[in-house]
């Protein structure tokens, strides 16, 4: 299999990088090599590489930034994503489009189906909406795959920054009224590879298993490196409500993700998320 994996220099493409099964052949792209904006410059690499599956990690992340920088959020997240997905329908190649859970409004108090109605309440999330519809519109052999809370031992993310404030402060504030699911981004990878391998076309979810706030979040990340001693002492950790922590975009209060479709697809579940946080923050002990 020759895999073109774009947004290589992220969490997930540094994740996909590292879990490559041994009969891959790997293109891994990230900017300033390839410029998601740019249609020609995709459609010539497409070309080039002539993969049999496209991952497409790459996206404008920055959820709060996007608020005020739409148009560059929409050229990378939907329009980026349409020029992948017809470059791969032209050279037969088989499309993975990574989205998330913030296409859903978080209203819900059950976990959201992938046949729910998407709400986004954030540009970013109406970007990375458009982006699967442009997917799925684009190459017919596309599949999207959301996911949620995702964090590694590289790059910026909320483990990073809890570990990092928890170092230097006597109390974090995290808000406890926003619910979902943490996600390794090697867990995540692992899935990606597994599903290259189906026919699975369409919309599916993947996280980790299990529920949690980012209160949650907070306290098991401070109980594990504690114990793994990452950190010397344990720090206050203070509950507050989404209110007292405005933002410039809104966060969906509630975003699990139902997985049963890709459980069956995958002959598999996810790791719990704490088992996962746990073994992730053993490997930065040990770098």
């Amino acid at each position: 299999m020759i895999a073109l994996i774009l947004g290589a220099g992220g969490q997930l493409g540094s994740a996909l990088r590292t879990l490559k099964p041994e009969d891959v052949a790997l293109v891994a792209r990230d900017v300033p090599q390839l410029d998601l904006t740019d249609p020609k410059e995709i459609e010539r690499t497409i070309a080039d590489v002539k993969p049999d599956v496209v991952i497409n990690a790459a996206a404008y992340t920055a959820v709060d930034k996007a608020e005020t920088e739409v148009e560059l959020a929409f050229r990378v997240n939907a329009s980026g994503a349409a020029s992948v997905a017809h470059s791969a329908e032209i050279h037969n190649a088989r499309m993975i489009q990574v989205s998330t859970d913030y296409v859903f409004d978080g209203k819900k108090s059950s976990p959201y189906r992938t046949d729910d109605p998407a709400a986004p309440l954030s540009v970013y999330g109406k970007s990375k909406f458009a982006g699967e519809q442009a997917a799925l519109a684009n190459c017919q052999n596309c599949l999207v795959v959301r996911t949620a809370w995702l964090y590694s031992g590289e790059g910026s993310n909320f483990v990073k920054t809890m570990l990092k404030h928890m170092a230097s402060s006597p109390a974090v504030r995290v808000v406890d009224d926003q619910v979902g699911t943490p996600t390794c981004a090697r867990s995540l990878a692992q899935a990606l590879w597994d599903l290259a391998r189906t026919d699975c076309r369409g919309v599916l979810h993947y996280t980790d298993t299990g529920v949690a706030s980012w209160y949650d979040f907070a306290c098991a990340i401070q109980e594990e490196a504690v114990t793994l001693g990452l950190l010397e002492k344990a720090v206050s950790v203070q509950p507050i409500p989404t209110r007292s922590f405005p933002r410039p975009a809104p966060r969906p209060p509630y975003s699990v993700l139902e997985k049963e479709n890709t459980w069956a697809a995958l002959n598999r579940s996810a790791n719990h998320w704490r088992k996962n946080l746990r073994e992730m923050l053993g490997r930065i002990r040990n770098e």
